[in-house]
């Protein structure tokens, strides 16, 4: 599923996006320390906008009907959309606005960013207008923020790249070109995270014990930096290492669970190099690294076996 696959005619209009990872650094990345996010291109978002006379509908798999009756959880996406509309100076009616996703919400693979993204596409596509990055990040974070209430920016920018994206707050964004494939494997636990109580959680933590807490996001703010290098130069096996460390961080930090720890033990038992939660945590999706594509399949084929919802194998390529 392409990126920036956009296609229009006089009354209907196609916007898709695919979905993200937090490689290293969640957490972190909402109190000034780096975060390394990673383009997954399994899963994602296709929006089809087409003129149908009257008030503004939607059609998904979790909403069918008018955009102003819809439920509080897609009042992040309402608000897009209407900012959207304004923006681009259409009026707020006659649109069908359909959403198809095969990203399961809650697992920390940027559901709501990629529906934000794929839906601002569409309607720019709509409206037969070309838009920038930026004007895309703006509108799509409209929808994070209602959604997580005080999100990096980390979701939309990376689901908007085919790179690595290196994030830190007030700083440029770097995109990182690995120097080798890296072969990865997202497991999910079967759980539903939410990201907005985890930020707020880590941020009473922070509150209630700031050095200690403040000590432990900045440790994962100096691994994701060393993983930028292991990206960049150092290879797998360091990178493996950096992974485990970060997870015992964000367990001291209390978002991992009994069903994301299982798993990555599970994991590194079978061979992984290095293995941890990814997103918010409290439920969703980890994250491990395998040595090779022949062991990338088989750790696959086991974590099914060993009870994941559902497991992806994928290739982060070298771009040298």
């Amino acid at each position: 599923m392409s990126a920036e696959k956009v296609t229009t005619s006089e009354q209907i209009a196609i916007g898709v996006a695919h979905s993200k990872l937090i490689l290293i650094g969640e957490h972190a990345v909402v109190h000034g320390q780096p975060a390394i996010a990673i383009p997954f291109p399994l899963v994602g978002v296709e929006s089809v906008v087409e003129y149908v006379p009257g008030s503004i509908k939607f059609d998904s798999s979790f909403y069918h009907g008018p955009m102003n009756l819809a439920p509080k959880t897609m009042q992040g996406i309402v608000n897009s959309v209407k900012e959207t509309l304004n923006y681009l100076e259409l009026p707020k009616k006659d649109l069908l606005i359909q959403i198809k996703s095969s990203i399961p919400p809650g697992k920390g693979l940027g559901s709501s960013a990629s529906v934000a993204i794929a839906v601002v596409k569409s309607l720019f596509s709509y409206a037969e207008r070309s838009f920038t990055t930026d004007e895309l990040l703006e509108l799509a974070n409209i929808s994070e923020t209602v959604n997580h209430g005080s999100p990096s920016g980390i979701d939309t920018l990376t689901i908007t790249t085919e790179c690595p994206v290196w994030y830190e707050k007030e700083h440029p964004i770097y995109f990182i070109r690995p120097f080798d494939d890296f072969h990865f494997i997202v497991a999910d636990s079967g759980e539903v995270g939410d990201t907005r109580t985890a930020v707020e959680s880590v941020t009473r933590l922070l509150r209630s014990a700031p050095k200690i807490i403040q000590g432990k996001l900045e440790r994962i703010g100096e691994l994701t930096h060393q993983a930028k290098h292991a990206l960049e130069k150092a290879g797998k096996n360091f990178l493996g290492q950096l992974l485990n460390e970060a997870q015992k961080e964000l367990e001291a930090l209390g978002v991992s669970d009994a069903k994301l720890n299982r798993l990555i033990e599970f994991a590194r038992q079978e061979g992984a190099l290095g293995a941890k939660l990814t997103g918010a945590g409290n439920g969703g999706c980890i994250i491990a690294l395998a040595k090779n594509e022949v062991h990338s399949r088989q750790l696959a084929d086991k974590l099914r076996k060993f009870g994941a919802q559902a497991v992806w194998p994928f290739v982060l390529k070298a771009q040298n």
